[in-house]
């Protein structure tokens, strides 16, 4: 078993997580409050194992009634008592809203106080980390694969942990002046990426965006959202201020869904066919809208020597993000691309749910 003290706790946990292995979680000081932790979704049924408690987000009990929750709020979990113990089927009937139609609740629930709201709201973030639907059955009995705190959530977000491991020329179909930059931390297995297009003059601020990963849109041409369109005329943009004497970075991050993981996201395009837009479909889940990391998009811009940017973005949410960690964002360039039928109403809720302009 391994001990708390470090950031690499987290990445052990997650790939306990992964696996459908128990994990701990204690309390920064002592260990009044402690949660063993087995992940609903990807656990394997093990000969008696029930548990009485079930830990979720909020937004899902909220969704399922379960919880004296009156607002949307995915960092303040909920745990969850039943009548009878939870089997791993019971539990993941809970955790899916697939199966919301399919299996009705067997009541009568009620929430329990948490032992330590840091500890559950660490749990939640692992869960969304590791691309897994939030909710854990409390798994007294289990062996535990890793023990963490709270704290060394917060080493493992440690921004400078990130560093530059390989760059290359290569040429794109925007233009054959680029070179592509890659980024790796530590204890991450995500490996961003930044693309410089023209020639990196520290004397003009560059034009920049920042692109989240989309493997439905960039690569296989979904009509669902706006990525790849919006990809392609970004590199569009900066090959034309190449061209006129001046620069561009784009940064790809790691971050698909929003955050949330491919799996997630294409789970919530199964709610979004049951009419549910993209805000309600994440709520649904127990996921949040956004959770994607800003910090470390200005980090990539610290190591490249980038201090001020001219963004693109129809998103104030990353011209505030970038802000807030020490980028000086001298101006937001418009991006905006025509709807498709496929994607109008995911464009609407994105500019009259989430603040994001016309323009």
């Amino acid at each position: 078993m391994t001990t708390p003290g470090s950031s690499r706790a987290v990445a052990q946990a997650l790939d306990a997580l992964r696996h459908g292995w128990a994990i701990r979680i204690e309390p920064d000081h002592g260990d009044h409050g402690a949660l063993d932790l087995l992940p609903a979704e990807t656990a394997y049924a093990q000969p008696g194992l029930y548990a009485a408690r079930l830990l979720v987000s909020a937004a899902r009990a909220a969704t399922l009634k379960l919880g004296n929750t009156r607002e949307f709020n995915p960092a303040a979990p909920v745990l969850i008592r039943g009548i009878e113990p939870f089997s791993l089927n019971a539990a993941r009937d809970l955790a899916d809203p697939a199966r919301d139609l399919d299996s009705p609740l067997r009541g009568p629930f009620r929430a329990d106080p948490l032992p330590d709201a840091a500890v559950a709201q660490t749990a939640m973030e692992l869960a969304r980390m590791a691309g897994i639907l939030p909710a854990f059955l409390i798994a007294t009995g289990s062996d535990i694969a890793v023990t963490l705190t709270p704290a060394d959530l917060a080493a493992f977000r440690d921004a400078d942990a990130l560093s530059i491991q390989a760059r290359a020329r290569l040429p794109v179909d925007a233009t054959a002046d680029a070179e592509i930059v890659a980024f790796r931390a530590r204890d991450d297995l995500r490996e961003h990426v930044a693309l410089i297009i023209g020639m990196q003059d520290h004397d003009r601020v560059p034009l920049v965006r920042l692109h989240s990963e989309c493997l439905t849109g960039d690569v296989l041409g979904s009509l669902k959202c706006d990525c790849g369109p919006q990809l392609d005329a970004a590199l569009d943009a900066m090959a034309r201020e190449a061209e006129a004497g001046g620069w561009g970075v784009l940064l790809y991050l790691r971050q698909e869904g929003r955050g949330i993981g491919l799996i997630n996201k294409l789970r919530a395009y199964q709610l979004q066919d049951q009419g549910f837009d993209t805000i309600d479909a994440n709520e649904r889940l127990g996921l949040p809208n956004e959770a994607r990391d800003f910090p470390v998009a200005a980090r990539m811009l610290d190591l490249l020597g980038v201090p001020a940017i001219r963004l693109m973005t129809n998103n104030p949410a990353k011209v505030e993000g970038l802000r807030d960690a020490g980028v000086d964002v001298v101006e937001r360039v418009p991006h905006e691309l025509p709807s498709n039928p496929h994607n109008h109403r995911y464009l609407a809720t994105k500019r009259d749910r989430s603040g994001h302009l016309l323009g």
